[in-house]
């Protein structure tokens, strides 16, 4: 099973997400709304790849992300950033950072998985 952290501040989007990689089999996934749950979480969860929304109240993807690769065993974990602002710029930002890949908002939910384990590979 494939440990993955979703942190997006969407309930619909944690929703469908969840939904579309649980139905594989492949996936444990463990959602939190906001950066400070996840990290919370991190304390007991260990995930293989995290699954990060972009724009979020309080603490961003990217302040998220930092905060993640600051805990010496999260420095390599890879991480996935979910936007709608899937721009050139942003996208060579994200991938600057430590993005192991970028996801375009709306996404397909029937093509999360692979996408996914695409990055893994």
């Amino acid at each position: 099973m494939i440990k993955l952290l979703h942190v997006e501040d969407d309930d619909d989007i944690r929703q469908i997400a969840k939904l579309a990689l649980e139905m594989t089999g492949e996936f444990e996934v463990l959602q939190c709304p906001d950066g400070p749950a996840a990290l919370a979480q991190l304390a007991t969860f260990r995930p293989d790849v995290i699954l990060l929304d972009m724009m979020m109240p309080g603490m961003t993807g990217k302040e998220t992300l930092a905060h993640i690769r600051a805990l010496p065993d999260m420095a390599q974990t890879p991480a996935v950033f979910m936007t709608a602002r899937a721009q050139t710029s942003e996208l060579e930002e994200l991938r600057q950072i430590g993005a192991a890949d970028v996801i375009s908002k709306p996404f397909d939910p029937m093509a999360l998985a692979d996408q996914i384990k695409q990055t893994l590979a």
